[in-house]
């Protein structure tokens, strides 16, 4: 009789065809305890079963697949011996169920990712979703506990980011009706590493002991990574213990004993124990080095001694990593933790078997060939189904709309949320810790960092826009990556790198499946012609609740390099100077540029058209210009126009200190709305002395550049658009902007 009913293995995220393929692998039933660690394993979350097929679209990640190594594809070498890495990662639905702990440890998690890598984290970012937060936009409870999970998301962020000392830089907040009951947060980290110093998470070295390292494990968080990879239901709250409990004074302590640890010489390996825990650590250790591990449970530091070995192996709590030392050298290892006042016992060695072997109280409770567990996971291709709202926007007609009135649409697209000043957000993170910090929230179009070591500077930023990437998914993926670019290449920075996360909903849904494919396609696409391939990311799949699976939202990291950080701009100049709009040369606009635009939406009340298509190509020779121009000092100051146009661009240069008149509007289109609020790939208001220097720079690259303006002189802001002037004061658009945020958290909005 089997020992094991389907309702056992159900619970844990397993199908029915996913436990007879273990038995064949196993040629036996598996324990309990190896049951729950295939689960975890063969979660989305872990072992990527649907996204596996799609992300081979990623040429370093398809590589990486191929066998020509993951971990080292993750570094971006930036000269003077230094190199960067980076990764995004989710944790949407522990942030559903308890917004502060769930952010928290996202942001813990995501930097001892990047600690495992031997690099020393300098910089967080964030990009986080929303349903709404203002009155009369939901139901009072919904938009209530929209509120409440924003504050808490923001705060855990914030709580964290703050006392573990790595300033959080950047970052962008959405809000959508589809996104109550499933918030989305995604945590970014970078950090800085010398080349010659890059560890590993494969084990190695018959007889090398295994130390575990950190906080002492405890049941919190056990099953997060099968939680993740299942939708959320009626029974959220039973489902807090699935959420870990952080601690960023334990983190920092764990930051700086981990790179004084690895500048022994004597750690061999090294891997943060993150989703799954201690199983995700041993068995991907061991596979990845093709070695066996024996592991006894009894000797794990434990908050409570009665856990089993289940409970054990599938915590998630958080602060723990586990290293294989060199054979005789492990006390170095542990007397560098120990003088950190945290925990560092070996529980293991590693053997010539091939074998992980796991025992608690002398029972043997695992005995299972890792690979069984990493190379084994079966994997799913969904059919698709290109769904009918896609088909619908095609015929939208932009033409078919009232006119408005612009002035007042300029104050209500500023003081809309999604694109209203986060200040409210960026003022409760720490932004200078380590000091580094050059270039801040508001101050430019992305952060930038002026990493001791080098006189070199980076341009961080995140970017994602989930209303372009529902109506058209392969343009939005499109768009994604080439304005996240445009982002660091305003600042002076040549785009290198990108990371990716990728949210999704339920991938056996075909239109679902067909959304994903479609937007990753588009980034993959995108990131080859621009020169910034994508070196690593996050899938998160079933983000769905009553009202549906949330908007496709894949984001966008982007890295850029400087080579000298001091003479990075922002989006105000310190001197008036003459306003030019920097443009790509592209074909005639299909929908005005009004298509799946913020105005459409906030204006009209419409989501509907697609977004206008790159130019890719194009926008690689923008951001060559703008990287030349701003070091040669011909561009003093650079701002991309994305959500709401000109109008809004122009708005957003005035709230930073200049002033601008705008004299000229280039005529994309008839309509007056079009020329003014419009989304045109490809565009960059910027700040010069010679109109003669940024064309001829612009005509090198094949590019436009249209005097429009003047900034820095006057007041306000004031455009001449057909035959009327529009004027609007400083205090009038900063009410707009700097007050829609905090008045909605207030419920006077």
């Amino acid at each position: 009789m089997a020992l094991i009913s389907p309702e056992v293995y159900t619970s844990m995220g397993l199908n029915d065809g996913e436990y007879d393929l273990i038995l064949k692998l196993l040629d036996r039933e598996p324990t309990y305890t190896e049951l729950g660690m295939f689960a975890v394993m063969w979660s989305e979350h872990c072992g990527y079963k649907y996204s596996r097929p799609v992300l081979a679209y990623f040429k370093k990640y398809k590589e990486a697949m191929e066998g020509a190594g993951l971990e080292n594809a993750g570094i971006v070498d930036i000269g003077d011996g230094l190199g960067i890495t980076m990764k995004v990662e989710s944790h949407n639905h522990p942030s559903a169920v308890e917004p502060y702990q769930g952010a928290a440890t996202g942001v813990g998690g995501i930097i001892r990712d990047i600690l495992t890598m031997g690099a020393r984290p300098i910089a967080a970012l964030n990009s986080l979703r929303f349903g709404p937060i203002t009155d009369g936009s939901g139901s009072p409870e919904v938009v209530e506990r929209n509120r409440y999970l924003f504050e808490h998301v923001v705060a855990g962020i914030a709580g964290y980011g703050n006392c573990v000392g790595v300033p959080t830089v950047a970052g962008e907040v959405g809000f959508h009706p589809r996104y109550s009951g499933n918030p989305l947060v995604n945590a970014m980290c970078v950090g800085i590493l010398k080349l010659d110093e890059v560890t590993t998470a494969a084990a190695s070295g018959v007889g090398n002991p295994v130390i575990y390292l950190g906080s002492a494990t405890g049941k919190d968080g056990i099953h997060g990574a099968t939680f993740a990879s299942d939708a959320l239901g009626e029974d959220n709250d039973a489902k807090r213990p699935n959420v870990q409990i952080g601690d960023p004074f334990a983190e920092k302590l764990l930051i700086e004993a981990t790179l004084e640890a690895l500048k022994t010489g004597a750690v061999v390996a090294i891997q943060d124990m993150g989703a799954a825990g201690l199983t995700c650590s041993t068995i991907e250790m061991a596979s990845q080095g093709s070695v066996g591990m024996d592991v006894n449970l009894d000797l794990v530091p434990m908050r409570e001694d009665d856990m089993t070995a289940y409970e054990l192996l599938l915590s998630e709590s958080q602060e723990r990593m586990l290293a294989v030392a060199e054979k005789g050298r492990e006390q170095e290892v542990l007397d560098v933790f120990h003088k950190w006042g945290l925990k560092a016992v070996v529980i293991g060695n590693i053997t010539d078997n091939g074998m992980v072997t796991i025992s608690r109280h002398g029972k043997v409770e695992c005995e299972v060939n890792p690979k069984l567990l990493t190379d084994e996971c079966p994997v799913y291709k969904s059919s698709t189904t290109v769904p009918e709202y896609f088909q619908h926007a095609f015929k939208f007609d932009p033409a078919s709309l009232p006119l408005t009135d612009a002035k007042s649409s300029l104050l209500k697209l500023l003081a809309s949320p999604e694109i209203a000043s986060k200040r409210w957000i960026f003022e409760q993170y720490d932004q200078q810790v380590q000091t580094q910090t050059t270039l801040g929230f508001g101050a430019g179009d992305a952060a930038v960092l002026a990493p001791r070591g080098t006189k070199k500077g980076i341009a961080l930023k995140i970017d994602g826009n989930a209303r372009q990437c529902y109506l058209h998914p392969y343009r939005g993926g499109q768009l994604a990556v080439v304005e996240a670019a445009r982002n660091v290449a305003c600042t002076g920075a040549e785009p290198r790198a990108v990371t990716d996360g990728l949210n999704f909903g339920n991938p056996t849904y075909p239109h679902v499946y067909w959304q994903f494919s479609e937007a990753v396609k588009g980034i993959a696409d995108a990131a080859e012609i621009m020169g910034t391939p994508v070196i690593s990311g996050n899938v998160s799949f079933y983000n769905e609740s009553d009202l549906g699976e949330v908007p496709p939202t894949p984001l966008i990291g982007m890295l850029g390099l400087l080579d000298d950080a001091e003479k990075r701009v922002g989006i105000s100049a310190k001197d008036p100077g003459i306003l030019v709009m920097m443009s790509v040369i592209g074909p005639d606009p299909e929908q005005m540029g009004l298509g799946a635009s913020a105005f459409l939406a906030e204006i009209h009340g419409i989501e509907d058209g697609y977004p206008e298509a790159p130019e890719v190509e194009a926008e690689k020779w923008l951001c060559m210009a703008l990287n030349k121009g701003i070091s040669e000092g011909i561009i003093t100051a650079a701002h991309d126009l994305s959500d709401g146009g000109l109008a809004v661009a122009a708005a957003e240069m005035v709230i930073a200190g200049t002033p601008i008149q705008i004299a000229s509007v280039p005529h994309i289109s008839s309509r007056e709305d079009s020329m003014l609020f419009g989304e045109f790939p490809g565009r960059v208001l910027v700040t010069v002395h010679s109109v003669t220097a940024i064309q001829d720079l612009a005509s090198q690259y094949g590019l436009q550049a249209y005097p429009v303006g003047h900034s820095g002189t006057g007041e306000g802001l004031s455009i001449h658009v057909g035959t009327q002037t529009l004027v609007w004061t400083v205090d009038e658009l900063k009410e707009a902007f700097e007050g829609a945020i905090p008045r909605a958290m207030a419920g006077t909005s």
